[in-house]
């Protein structure tokens, strides 16, 4: 009688921690599906924001070359999809890669089941490789789409996949591993990049610079000593595309937290649409002192150049900070087209609105960052508001100067070998007679 009180005292007493047990693991189990859930969704966000680039170029291009760019869009996502699955993926995310440069596992990633990938640096995220591989490609994707807003109207199709292959297997992976990926400027020198301020918008951007220098100013942009306008054919397509990117961001900074069970993703989107509220009256209020009128362009580029500019310091930074580094980027993009329109023939201002502003976001970690979110993160100390060090600021500058040196080398080579093989650029008569009719034998419209 004795044994069967004990052993009934002793199920008595196990039982509570089966359940709490079986609790415990379908607690877990949410957490890794409302992960997932979030993650999945965030980055579909970010797939959108395809649309809105080409909305924005289809806007600032003339009538004769809008369907070049959707059929451009579509064709590097295709190729970037493949491109990133079979190599980048595992060069920016793999372990084992040398010397902390570039990730050396997980290629041709099969997702199956039983299988597992060793990804260090998103490790802590629940998420399963597959849906970090998604969101991580869309990162690609977007970045691969800004090289070309400087080289609309007058590149060969060709050049889109020739470039767009090997930019999506290396170039931007080995950027994307320094920052995102656990390398050397990340895990080292603590340089922080929340979403990709230079990871996505400064390496698209340098990029762009380099095929726009190889390939030369749209026929009629430079003459007579002074530079010509060149006006696209439809501002509210435009402005539409700046609104479809504003909406994706809301994936794409928000869903750099890779996790929704802490709920930091909300503030993030608080801070992201300040930066980008922040940005556009900027913008408005300096073009307007500068040239006396509202331009529509400028006012849509100032909410894209505060969004990329929030991109880095988006999961660091305070509300009030994100008003502060938006506006900054609205009046930085004002003036960099302006500057830039004398020299450079950059339709949709992609160099001011990604390049600079892109700088500028980096930069601003090392001003605005707090400390508490540098330890929640796990990446680089407060920047120099908050602790009177100039250390963050420095590690940002040191990512931005390697990465755009590393970028323009990689990138001018590649257009180079390009030109000098297939060639860059449509003849003259093609460009006048309009790259839908040259380049895909049919109008857009």
């Amino acid at each position: 009688m004795l044994a069967i009180s004990a052993t009934v005292g002793l199920l008595a007493a196990l039982i509570p921690i089966a359940v709490l047990a079986d609790d415990t693991t379908a607690t877990q189990a949410a957490g890794v599906a409302a992960d997932t859930v979030w993650v999945i969704v965030a980055a579909c966000f970010v797939m959108f924001m395809q649309a809105g680039f080409a909305m924005l170029e289809v806007g600032f291009s003339r009538m004769k070359n809008v369907g070049t760019v959707v059929a451009k869009v579509i064709t590097n996502l295709s190729v970037s999809s493949i491109a990133y699955w079979g190599v980048g993926f595992g060069l920016a995310f793999g372990a084992g890669g040398a010397f902390a440069l570039i990730g050396g596992s997980g290629f041709f990633p099969t997702f199956s089941p039983g299988s597992s990938m060793d990804l260090p640096a998103i490790a802590a995220s629940t998420v399963p490789a597959a849906g970090k591989w998604f969101f991580e490609f869309v990162f690609c994707a977007v970045s691969l789409a800004i090289v070309w807003g400087t080289m609309l109207e007058r590149t060969k199709f060709i050049v889109y996949i020739l470039f767009g292959v090997p930019f999506a297997a290396f170039i931007y992976p080995l950027i994307s591993h320094q920052l995102f990926g656990g390398g050397f400027l990340m895990a080292t020198l603590g340089s922080q990049d929340f979403a990709g301020s230079t990871v996505v918008h400064l390496t698209g951007a340098t990029a762009g610079l380099a095929g726009l220098l190889l390939l030369g100013a749209r026929i009629g942009k430079y003459e007579r000593g002074r530079s010509n306008a060149i006006p696209g054919h439809n501002m509210p397509l435009a402005q539409l595309g700046v609104l479809i990117l504003w909406f994706g961001w809301f994936g794409f900074n928000p869903g750099s937290t890779l996790n929704a069970t802490n709920l930091h993703f909300a503030d993030v989107v608080v801070v992201t649409n300040l930066a980008a509220a922040g940005g556009a009256v900027a913008a408005l209020v300096t073009v307007y002192l500068i040239t006396k009128t509202m331009d529509v362009g400028m006012i849509g580029n100032g909410a894209i150049a505060a969004l990329v500019a929030i991109t880095a310091p988006s999961g660091y930074v305070e509300p009030w900070a994100g008003i502060v580094i938006g506006a900054v980027a609205g009046v930085i993009v004002v003036v960099g087209v302006l500057a830039l329109d004398r020299v450079l023939d950059d339709p949709v201002g992609a160099l001011p609105a990604h390049g600079m502003a892109g700088i500028w976001g980096t930069l601003s970690c090392g001003l605005f960052t707090t400390p508490a979110l540098a330890k929640f993160n796990g990446v680089g100390q407060g920047g120099l508001f908050y602790t009177g060090s100039f250390h963050q600021l420095g590690a940002q500058a040191i990512a931005v100067g390697a990465s755009f040196v590393t970028v323009f080398v990689l990138s001018y080579g590649l257009f180079w070998i390009i030109k000098k093989t297939v060639g860059l650029r449509v003849s003259a008569g093609e460009e006048m007679e309009g790259l839908d009719i040259s380049e895909h034998g049919m109008w857009g419209y």
